[in-house]
């Protein structure tokens, strides 16, 4: 793993040096593609940086424990080396996480469609909830949202909405989302205070 780790922070500091390279910079098809690659590595080589550092402080701390130490400042150091073996097992599992293979479709856009299922205006005010959910997390995401259809009804829901979300890693956060979505609640069309499913 760790040999592994040490390939892609080499080819990350290659990615900057190469990235710098006016014979790349002009060559833009070579530039984007090396510039994305950059993107990608980024968080794997920023935390194996910041695990290299934890190990070392361990074996820091480690030393001066066997040191001969006052009472406060050996109980200081234990107390630093309890919090960097716990960030270091913390590290240890992220970078299990980052060097799984990635799906070759994460990068990519999306085009949602929500339809509010038969049964009417209730139906059509819960795919207006969930369009506008999903809108909203989209722009937390600073994605970009654009309706390509929509059949609005006459209460301010939809019988169906289509859009296209952009952005950065899109699919790999919505690729679950589809399917079927079930709300129990009273609806602004229930005059009686009745639940509907």
């Amino acid at each position: 793993m760790y040999d592994q780790l040490q390939a892609i922070e080499d080819r990350y500091e290659e990615l900057g040096e190469l990235l710098s390279d006016p014979a790349v910079i002009s060559d833009t098809k070579r530039f984007m593609q090396l510039s994305k690659e950059e993107a990608n590595t980024r968080e794997t080589v920023e935390v194996y940086r910041r695990y290299k550092e934890v190990v070392e402080g361990i074996k820091d701390t480690e030393e001066m424990l066997g040191e001969n130490l006052d009472a406060e400042m050996a109980e200081m150091a234990k107390e630093e080396l309890s919090d960097l073996k716990k960030e270091k097992d913390v590290l240890e599992e992220r970078i299990k996480i980052l060097l799984l293979p990635k799906d070759p479709n994460d990068d990519k856009n999306i085009i949602m469609e929500i339809r509010g299922a038969a049964g009417g205006d209730e139906e059509a005010l819960f795919a207006g909830d969930l369009f506008n959910m999903y809108q909203k997390y989209a722009e937390n995401q600073g994605w970009k949202v654009e309706v390509m259809d929509a059949n609005v009804t006459g209460i301010g829901g939809y019988k169906e909405v289509i859009m296209m979300i952009t952005g950065d890693n899109v699919f790999s956060k919505l690729k679950y989302e589809s399917g079927a979505h079930r709300v129990q609640r009273v609806p602004p069309t229930e005059s009686q205070g009745r639940i509907h499913t």
